[in-house]
């Protein structure tokens, strides 16, 4: 009887549980797209950084902002946002509805923004103990907290607003195509912001950029009763590019000047860093070509060089992304990464010129630098070395050259060193676990879990995510892939394929994080019973400079070959119907989907190009020449990318989609290739988002990708 019930509770168990996992909805559209950002989002710790001094840490929870020690296990209530409130409003008048985001100064003070305003606060006596407002329409603002000002553009023109002083105009250009402390070199060479602030916030460094010689491209605004033109300056590849230079303004005696950097006028001037002193500028210049690269010391006091550090050289490209960064104990030495040895890596120089040693030598990619530790004994870093897929935190001797690996666990990790150099805060997924974040120590031993995050789609069902890679073959290296299976997946059945592509350099769409780094868009579609694949091919990041810089002067080339081989793998599946393959790709994964349908023909029913590169001599001058050299150098590749020269080659369905405010891959780029579809008399597919710029965000999102899904869904869903 006893053995009866037992079988009977086992038997009843397994039903209720099949019933449940198949009672629960596979996605809808709204959630894939939707939902990571909204009901779905993955847990969080709100506002977590160290605070200065040791090891605190902060963290807002609620209406709260709470300061824990990790190693004590004690935790304090530091204030409320009532109370935050209070002493704004005191001062300023403002209130704020919710926390704003919070940077601590150091252990006493923080201080944050809000609207055109930026405060710090005491948080002791909780007292706002400064506040600098710019002007409504204030534009690209830069706070300085060690010395408090914000710089800030209006128009063409740089300003700084300084505590207890009247703003201040920093340049006065009024000629077109012209801007000042602005982003340049369209964001490329890791260039993020057009200012620069030195160490105690003595010194303002701005970039001026002249683009009178760039051709004005228009844009058309429908959205006014008579559409409106809007002109932008793009540089396109082999035409005209910017002309930028570097200035200084000395808060103290107000006095501008130009730090003289001679040379062709299109020269790039990247990587600004200030020196600990303040005395120096370090700026890494490179030619137009992109070829050769100066390290250059600059006096600040006289705008001369002082002296050039090094050169890098290569046949393909030198790409500087990262500025110097000091020791923080040992002012004469700084580090710097490059790939010139194949790899992305770690060096140290002093501030002669001398390479000390390369502190991280091997054949992986650093990812990032945390810091320094015990009076710069110990640096602590990111790299690729256990797999391209993953992520690991090390600790390498800045002398003795001895390494440790810090996590243990699989996956992508990201570290946050504590200011005295003795705990990180670990942040990790893999491709079971949405996230983890932890204290470990220096040794990388566990300290404390502060959070454990659930799996948001719990209530969903997802089809299973297989992270994978294909073998070596002739020339092409190893390859790995994500393939997701449908839900309810069937081994005797056939499912329809698509297979999303980007393929491009910086990119990489495939790592060992939560569900493999897959977009909720492709478990829409795994609901929807098909399979879903996607490939890093040459061309991307991970995987040391050779790979990466193999595609040089032939882009689409090897990038291409190497997508055929997932296709390849995917005929071999038993599951797969190798009659109903599609791809879909944004950008230059937008050139790879036309690129793949029109030098395969025959092998995609259906594909889908979003704001795609068609003809590399329409894109920009910074990235463009980077990877295919001047038109004029590379005809022969610029020939072999340009999509135009294989309309002939179409078969099967293709839908192109563009946004008419593109400023990224203008619109032209897609207009042409349609031009040579009807010349040839070709049938093709086309949509214009008439007000979107590159990317199609918000709630026109979900119009896009259902616009997407259903195209394949006429095209792949039915034999």
């Amino acid at each position: 009887m006893k053995l009866f019930r037992f079988v009977f509770i086992i038997i009843l168990s397994f039903f209720l549980l099949f019933f449940s996992v198949a009672q629960k909805p596979v996605l809808n559209l709204k959630e894939a797209i939707v939902g990571p950002y909204k009901k779905f989002k993955i847990q969080d710790i709100k506002g977590l950084q160290w605070i200065p001094g040791e090891h605190e840490l902060a963290r807002i929870a609620g209406d709260s902002l709470v300061v824990e020690d990790p190693v004590k296990g004690k935790k304090d209530l530091l204030f409320m946002l009532d109370e935050l409130n209070l002493a704004l409003k005191i001062v300023t008048g403002d209130s704020l509805s919710s926390w704003p985001e919070i940077h601590w100064k150091d252990e006493n003070t923080l201080w944050f923004s809000h609207d055109t305003t930026w405060v710090q606060l005491d948080v002791k006596d909780m007292n706002i103990v400064s506040v600098v407002r710019i002007p409504k329409g204030g534009q690209h603002a830069d706070y300085c907290p060690e010395n408090p000002a914000v710089a800030f553009t209006l128009g063409q023109n740089i300003y700084i607003s300084e505590l207890g002083k009247k703003i201040r105009q920093l340049s006065f250009d009024s000629l077109p195509g012209i801007v000042n402390g602005q982003i340049v070199s369209r964001n490329e060479f890791g260039i993020t912001k057009g200012t620069f602030w030195s160490s105690k916030g003595n010194y303002l460094a701005w970039y001026r950029k002249d683009e009178s010689r760039v051709s004005q491209y228009p844009l058309v605004d429908i959205r006014s009763r008579v559409a409106r033109l809007k002109n932008i300056r793009y540089p396109m590849a082999g035409m005209e590019s910017e002309e930028i230079h570097l200035f200084v303004y000395d808060r103290k005696n107000k006095k501008t000047r130009e730090i003289i950097t001679p040379g062709p006028y299109d020269q790039y001037l990247t990587n600004v860093a200030w020196s600990p002193d303040e005395k120096y500028l370090f700026i890494a210049v490179l030619t137009r070509e992109q070829d050769h690269m100066w390290l250059n010391m600059y006096d600040v006091q006289t705008g001369k060089k002082v002296r050039t550090l090094f050169e890098e050289k290569n046949i393909h490209y030198v790409e500087p992304l990262h500025p110097v960064r000091f020791l923080p104990e040992h002012p004469g030495e700084f580090i710097w990464q490059s790939s010139r040895e194949g790899y992305n890596q770690v060096f140290l120089y002093d501030t002669t010129g001398r390479m000390i040693r390369n502190l991280t030598p091997g054949k992986y990619d650093v990812t990032n630098v945390l810091g320094f530790s015990d009076h710069d004994l110990y640096m602590y870093y990111v790299s690729t070395e256990e797999s391209p897929l993953q992520r690991h935190i090390y600790r390498v001797g800045v002398i003795t050259g001895k390494k440790k690996k810090l996590t243990v666990v699989d996956g992508t990790h990201q570290g946050i060193l504590s200011p005295d150099g003795k705990y990180l805060i670990d942040r990790y997924s893999n491709l079971e676990t949405p996230r983890i974040i932890e204290v470990i120590n220096a040794k990388g031993e566990p300290v404390k879990r502060l959070l454990t995050a659930g799996n948001p789609w719990e209530e969903r069902r997802l089809g299973r995510v297989i992270l994978d890679s294909l073998p070596a073959e002739g020339d092409s290296p190893v390859l790995y892939y994500r393939l997701i299976k449908p839900v309810n997946f069937d081994p005797a059945k056939k499912y329809p394929v698509v297979v999303y592509v980007y393929g491009g350099p910086h990119s990489q769409l495939v790592t060992d994080s939560w569900l493999g780094q897959s977009r909720m868009w492709q478990h829409y579609m795994a609901g929807q019973g098909y399979v879903s694949l996607t490939m890093d091919n040459r061309g991307t990041r991970g995987r040391g400079f050779d790979f990466e810089s193999s595609i040089h002067r032939h882009l689409g080339d090897y990038e291409v070959k190497d997508q055929m081989r997932g296709i390849k793998y995917l005929k071999s599946l038993p599951y797969v119907d190798t009659t109903r393959i599609g791809v879909h790709g944004w950008s230059y994964g937008g050139f790879m989907t036309i690129s793949m349908m029109l030098k395969n023909p025959g092998v995609f029913k259906a594909a889908v190009a979003g704001g795609p590169v068609t003809d590399w001599k329409y894109y920009e001058v910074m990235y463009g020449e980077r990877y295919m050299d001047r038109p004029q150098e590379n005809p022969e590749g610029y020939a072999e990318a340009d999509l135009k020269n294989y309309v002939d080659n179409l078969k099967g369905h293709l839908l192109i989609i563009h946004g008419a405010m593109d400023s990224t891959v203008v619109w032209q780029h897609s207009l042409t290739l349609l031009r040579a579809f009807i010349s040839r008399g070709k049938q093709v597919d086309y949509f214009v988002y008439p007000t979107s710029p590159h990317n199609v965000r918000g709630y026109d999102r979900i119009h896009l990708m259902r616009k997407v899904s259903d195209y394949f869904d006429e095209y792949l869903k039915t034999p």
